[in-house]
């Protein structure tokens, strides 16, 4: 049976229930969905919006890409709530700590891949998430970071132009319609890397909302973590999960 791959669309994949334990004692709720046979080429940490805004291990680029990647481009992806965050998935402990404690966070999601031993970790932000990734990626064994709508609220100049000259990717997606950071400002706030990637998104809106655009994201992102699966299908011949 040939399914058009567009909106809630679940793809086959090895789905399991996860907890992380923070270094503060926290225990963080999350899912990692595997690919259904061999080992995943790399694996995506995904960082989610700001919860207080609604952000949270759902948010649709995110709940897509555990969805359609483990099938269509034979990664990993990890998904989880940050502190105080809530889920249909579960309420992770501890409070919102206003991209500060969440450092904590990030080191128990990386301190799992270790563990699992899963291969070529990206970290990848959306929103408040790139601020995590901006502020504490380089701290990790990962091969870089995939920065979504970046609103470079919380991350700082200085926490900025330390990845330059850093070997690992730094690669940010920037809708032109972005409510935050659009092209011609994101240009001179990363200016201070000249190895970043910046992807613009003409007619992109920071919530990525519309199947058009969760295609054009997921594409920018399998584009970094495995080219080879590219162009992605937008029909699935076989059963979905």
């Amino acid at each position: 049976m040939t399914t058009e791959i567009r909106g809630s669309v679940m793809l086959p994949a090895r789905r399991e229930d996860v907890e992380l334990y923070t270094s503060d004692g926290l225990t963080l709720v999350g899912e990692l969905a595997l690919p259904v046979t061999g080992e995943p080429v790399a694996t995506l940490v995904t960082l989610h919006p700001l919860p207080t805004a609604g952000g949270f291990m759902d948010s649709h680029i995110l709940r897509k890409a555990a969805a359609r990647l483990p099938a269509l481009a034979h990664v990993a992806v990890l998904r989880f709530n940050t502190r105080g965050t809530k889920s249909a998935r579960g309420t992770s402990h501890g409070v919102f700590g206003h991209g500060n404690d969440e450092r904590a966070d990030v080191a128990a999601a990386m301190a799992f891949v270790t563990e699992r031993g899963l291969p070529n970790p990206w970290l990848l932000g959306w929103s408040f998430g790139t601020e995590l990734a901006l502020k504490y990626g380089r701290e990790h064994d990962i091969r870089g970071a995939i920065l979504l709508s970046p609103p470079l609220h919380r991350a700082t100049a200085d926490e900025v132009a330390a990845w330059a000259g850093d070997f690992r990717s730094l690669v940010a997606v920037i809708p032109e319609l972005d409510d935050y950071l659009q092209p011609p400002e994101a240009r001179e706030r990363f200016a201070s890397v000249p190895s970043i990637k910046i992807v613009e998104v003409t007619g992109g809106k920071h919530l990525w909302v519309g199947e058009s655009q969760t295609k054009r994201v997921l594409t920018e992102i399998v584009a970094v973590v495995n080219p080879s699966a590219l162009p992605l299908p937008e029909e699935w011949d076989g059963p979905s999960a």
